[in-house]
């Protein structure tokens, strides 16, 4: 899959984000080893610790559908009915999550403010010393 359709992908997840309180929208889009893509979009609550992240709830509902190999992840977000202005970046937990599925040389972060406009990284340049499996 091209990574400007994994991104539009996210944009589509972003519209359906949560996000009364900080009205900060973010989707994400989960690529699989098989080829499946799975959406994520942040979902607040008023007990802000609750809350969770697009990249995570896109892990989580490919995880609890036995998906456990991922290829890359696109990530977009920006204020709530407005297209993304700036390079919205995982937060750390999402990061240290992604270390628990992706390999840190391959799984590839797509961070972007349009299909057009973004850039890639590979885990262990976001998260050089996770906490790994042993």
């Amino acid at each position: 899959m091209k990574d400007e359709l994994l991104i539009q992908e996210a944009l589509l997840a972003r519209e359906q984000a949560y996000c009364p309180y900080s009205e900060f929208a973010v989707g994400a889009a989960l690529l699989t080893g098989s080829g499946k893509i799975y959406h994520g979009c942040n979902v607040e609550n008023a007990s802000y610790s609750v809350a969770n992240c697009a990249e995570r709830t896109a892990i989580f509902k490919a995880v609890s559908e036995g998906e456990k190999e991922f290829v890359a992840i696109a990530v977009v977000g920006g204020k709530k009915g407005t297209p993304p202005v700036d390079y919205t970046y995982p937060c750390g937990v999402c990061r240290q999550v992604m270390a628990e599925f992706g390999d840190p040389k391959e799984f590839r972060i797509l961070v972007a403010k349009s299909a057009t406009d973004y850039k890639e990284y590979v885990l262990k340049d976001l998260l050089p010393e996770s906490f790994a499996l042993l």
